[in-house]
C-alpha cells in the first residue's frame, strides 16, 4: 500500500531547468545570429532564427504543463472534497463500516 502524499508536500514545478535552457537557447541564438551576420553566413543565422523559435517552444510548452498541472491539481481537490461529503453521508445514515 502507497502512503498517502498530502497535497503540501508535492513540490510545485521548478523553473530554474526551464529558465537554464531559454536562457543557453537564447544566448546560442544571439550568438549564431552574430557570428552569421559578421561572417556573411546566412546558414549560421538560419540556425539562430531556429534557435529563437525552439525557445519561443519550450516557454509555450512549460506554460501548457504549468496549466496542466493547475487543472489537475484543481480536479483532485473536488474529487476530494466530494469522497468527503460521500463519507459524510454514509456516516449520517450509519453505513459506515
Amino acid at each position: 500500500m502507497r502512503p498517502r502524499v498530502s497535497p503540501r508536500t508535492r513540490a510545485a514545478p521548478s523553473r530554474a531547468l526551464t529558465t537554464f535552457a531559454v536562457g543557453f537557447l537564447l544566448l546560442d541564438a544571439v550568438l549564431l545570429i552574430y557570428s552569421g551576420a559578421a561572417l556573411g553566413r546566412t546558414k549560421l543565422v538560419v540556425w539562430g532564427v531556429a534557435f529563437v523559435i525552439v525557445a519561443a517552444l519550450v516557454v509555450i510548452g512549460w506554460r501548457r504543463y504549468r496549466r496542466l498541472m493547475a487543472d489537475l491539481e484543481q480536479a483532485r481537490q473536488d474529487m476530494r472534497a466530494e469522497i468527503e461529503s460521500i463519507r459524510a453521508l454514509l456516516h449520517e445514515k450509519h453505513l459506515h463500516n
